[in-house]
């Protein structure tokens, strides 16, 4: 499926999902995903909790989503508290409810770790999951993860990039990137991504800012930089509006210049809320879709 989201004349969008933990979170989930299907993205992903906790939960959302707005979907799967057989045991259910593609990632520590444990019998690298996918599930789109600003646990940015070189030999259709706020960082990555013979297309990955304590909680984890001007404009004021209004804005001239440099699409990240990716969309031009 996602070899034909992109392309010459083919602009990807979409959108990231989480499992809400209640009923009342489901249904919001719903009406904010019917607002952003005015957009028609080419699919849309859902991730899950730390350490596989809401693996079943990332199905049902998924399985929803395509069967009420009927649109590709494509499910997270990590390597992380999972054995072999446990991937396979989602890819048959994945394969089984008719989702199209999955994003194969290795996945976090989980929390008070340092660093990444295989489970006895599981993969220690994403790569390897993608061979799984390829192997054992080829009709599954497969998309990887990219870190323009490098992974937190790389020795180098030369050998986080040869990580990725790994997981896209492996059979990976697209990369999409972690969140950044600095549009440059994005660039020098897809110089170096296409020196190094990538070929997948690459994706930039948005996350709208609607909260500045939020966003730095976010940022903190993940290890994403927020420019000192950018910072400074959202704290002039202690108020939710400005600072959504404000974020909106940025990310807005953000997606407006990663746009008018020829990506591939856009995947944004949308906490499971609607208005800040909406107003981004409504305010900039994309390529015709």
């Amino acid at each position: 499926m996602l070899n034909t989201v992109y392309g010459p004349h083919q602009f990807g969008l979409s959108f990231e999902l989480f499992p809400p933990k209640t009923e009342p979170g489901d249904r919001a989930l719903f009406r904010h995903v019917e607002q952003l299907m005015q957009y028609q993205p080419s699919y849309v992903t859902c991730t899950y909790g730390a350490g596989g906790s809401t693996r079943a939960k990332t199905l049902d959302v998924v399985t929803g989503v395509k069967e009420q707005f009927q649109v590709p979907v494509a499910s997270h799967l990590t390597c992380v508290g999972a054995t072999q057989e446990d991937l396979r045991g989602y890819l048959l259910e994945a394969q089984r409810r008719g989702i199209d593609a999955i994003v194969a990632l290795r996945g976090d520590p989980p929390q008070g770790e340092d660093h990444f444990q295989p489970q006895p019998g599981g993969f220690r690298y994403a790569n390897q999951l993608v061979e799984l996918i390829r192997g054992e599930f080829p009709h599954f789109g497969v998309a990887v993860a990219g870190y323009p600003e490098m992974h937190q646990e790389a020795a180098s940015p030369a050998a986080d990039l040869e990580n990725l070189k790994r997981k896209v030999a492996a059979g990976a259709d697209v990369v999409l990137t972690q969140l950044f706020y600095d549009q440059q960082d994005f660039f020098r990555f897809r110089d170096r991504y296409q020196q190094a013979g990538i070929e997948v297309p690459l994706v930039p990955g948005i996350l709208p800012v609607t909260n500045l304590a939020q966003i730095k909680r976010i940022t903190a984890l993940c290890g994403a930089q927020l420019p000192a001007a950018f910072v400074q404009r959202l704290a002039e004021q202690d108020d939710p509006e400005w600072q959504f209004q404000v974020g909106v804005e940025f990310a807005s001239a953000q997606v407006q210049a990663l746009v008018d440099e020829e990506i591939a699409g856009l995947h944004f990240y949308v906490l499971n809320k609607s208005q800040a990716t909406s107003q981004v969309l409504q305010r900039v031009e994309l390529p015709h879709r």
